[in-house]
């Protein structure tokens, strides 16, 4: 979209009570609603964790890693910006205080900062300002996600810069939002003002006065209750808004903005028309997630099921590809752990669809391989993700090739004499440091054929996907594969790395070395997910003739 103001406007999005209230739905709602208005838009994730990117932490922790196209390892509220958004971000969409006193210093120890004392003002500061503004000029607004919640000692030298670019710019070039917690306190039936105004008066306490105020709570906000909110906060009854949860979906969420008038009181105080807006298409997603003409039952097989946000794009995917074939997709989330012989009949009954995801290390991947043989056998829809297509291929090794100690040099074992058909395969990546083995962001692939469920679903021959892994199909068994029935349907355009393997006689049973569910967007999907469901859907309501 082309760029209307003559300069950038800035929206920050803070925090306050408790963690988890949604900032990342808040901010990619309301992206997307300004968007909609006409207005070029991005957003960038500031968190205050020391990690320089969460790649080395654990997605029962942090939930699923998020990478770019241009392989940034980020936090999944990317994600929900892409997917509302509908665009791809990049390295400068995402900063972890990490990276930020990395880069400082970094610089000091060069010498760069001519003997000062390095301090967290001006030093600190400077850089995430820096950083604020690596997109200035290039849209007409530019919304800043503060990670954390007001009051963290973590968030302190955000805030600062929050406050120093409020003080340094135009009131209607730049917007605080602050989004809090009013709890419902059933005992006494009421809804309690007093953490929200805490929260406010700590802000402030950073020289930070927020414009708008977005009340998360149970029931509705009644006059009164906005009334003495916004006279112990400091904030106009007109600016404070309730935020309940949606009903059915995240996807309502820009919907309820749009009904309360936010995205209208944004543009109001910030001085800009209040262009038309173009949100048919969404309401029809929505409604087809709300009420789907069918319901199916998927299974996602991993080890971190647990914590649902360790695979929250694949789950999100499914609900685009649902709303898409106008069906509810439910998801039974599986540990591969508890995948044996005895018990794996039991657990996948009743599935129309199977997904083996990613993962790293050897923890449950026999479960995971156990499901690839069940469903290979029973002719279950299959999609395998990275980890999953590598497990397929080992599957397929062990029981359609005839290579018993079949296995990836992920998972070796000492003392077992293995044959690795997932290796780290340098030769084939042309990488001699294994540091530097993992491949991130997106790469092109090629389809091989026409007639195969890959091309069915993209309807093109070369393709761009997202990747993040270190082990590779070892082409060493290649011929042993093809002669085995199973069909190479996608390569690197050199043809020498493996990215899609398929069962053309199965019913749809696909595996692929990169992330699709990183590029499925609301209201498109992506479409290998679109044509697994779809494969699902027909194979449940071929069970229930």
């Amino acid at each position: 979209m082309k760029n209307k103001l003559t300069h950038s406007k800035y929206i920050f999005i803070t925090g306050g009570v408790i963690s988890s209230l949604g900032k990342g739905i808040t901010s990619a709602s309301l992206g997307y609603l300004l968007q909609q208005r006409g207005y070029s838009v991005t957003i960038q994730k500031f968190d205050p964790y020391l990690n320089v990117d969460p790649g080395t932490m654990s997605p029962t922790q942090h939930g699923e890693v998020f990478v770019t196209d241009d392989g940034a390892e980020t936090d999944l509220d990317l994600g929900h910006y892409e997917r509302f958004l509908g665009i791809s971000l990049h390295k400068k969409n995402t900063h972890s205080a990490g990276q930020v006193y990395f880069e400082v210093i970094s610089k000091e120890r060069k010498g760069s900062y001519l003997g000062k004392t390095v301090q967290v003002v001006p030093h600190i500061t400077n850089e995430i300002k820096r950083r604020i503004k690596l997109y200035d000029g290039e849209y007409d607004f530019i919304l800043i996600e503060i990670g954390g919640t007001v009051g963290d000692i973590e968030s302190m030298p955000f805030l600062e810069t929050q406050r120093q670019m409020c003080y340094e710019m135009s009131s209607q070039d730049v917007l605080n939002i602050h989004l809090t917690y009013v709890p419902y306190i059933k005992a006494a039936h009421e809804l309690k003002t007093k953490p929200t105004q805490h929260s406010v008066h700590t802000l402030m306490q950073y020289g930070i006065r927020p414009d708008i105020l977005l009340c998360r709570c149970e029931k509705k906000l009644n006059k009164d209750i906005k009334q003495k909110i916004g006279l112990f906060c400091n904030v106009e009854e007109n600016s404070v808004f309730d935020v309940t949860d949606a009903d059915s979906t995240i996807y309502e969420v820009p919907l309820n903005f749009y009904k309360s008038n936010l995205d209208a009181t944004i543009l109001q105080k910030m001085g800009l028309p209040l262009n038309n807006l173009e949100i048919t298409e969404w309401e029809k997603f929505v409604n087809k997630i709300k009420k789907p003409k069918y319901s199916i039952n998927i299974g996602l097989i991993g080890k971190y099921t647990d914590y649902e946000d360790s695979y929250k794009s694949i789950l999100e995917a499914f609900i685009h590809a649902g709303s898409i074939n106008n069906c509810k997709v439910n998801v039974q989330l599986i540990n591969s752990e508890d995948i044996t012989k005895d018990t794996i009949a039991d657990k996948l009954k009743d599935l129309d669809g199977v997904l083996v995801g990613p993962g790293f290390g050897n923890r449950g991947i026999e479960g995971k391989i156990l499901t690839v043989e069940y469903v290979r056998e029973n002719n279950i829809p299959f999609f395998g993700i990275c980890l999953g297509m590598q497990c397929a291929c080992i599957e397929i090794a062990r029981n359609v090739c005839n290579i018993k100690n079949a296995n990836t040099k992920e998972c070796q074992q000492e003392n077992e004499e293995e044959e690795y058909v997932i290796d780290l395969m340098d030769n084939q990546k042309n990488v001699k440091e294994k540091g530097g083995t993992m491949r991130l962001g997106a790469y092109p692939c090629k389809i091989t054929d026409k007639n195969t469920f890959a091309y069915k679903a993209y309807n093109q021959l070369e393709i761009q996907e997202r990747h993040r892994h270190r082990y590779e199909f070892n082409n060493k068994y290649r011929d042993l594969f093809i002669k085995n029935g199973i069909t190479f349907a996608g390569t690197s355009p050199d043809g020498n790395l493996i990215e899609i393997i398929e069962i053309p006689t199965h019913k749809w049973f696909v595996g692929v070395q990169f992330h699709p569910e990183l590029k499925s967007r609301a209201v498109t999907g992506h479409p290998l997910f679109i044509n697994f469901i779809k494969a699902a859907l027909e194979n449940s309501l071929e069970k229930n003739k």
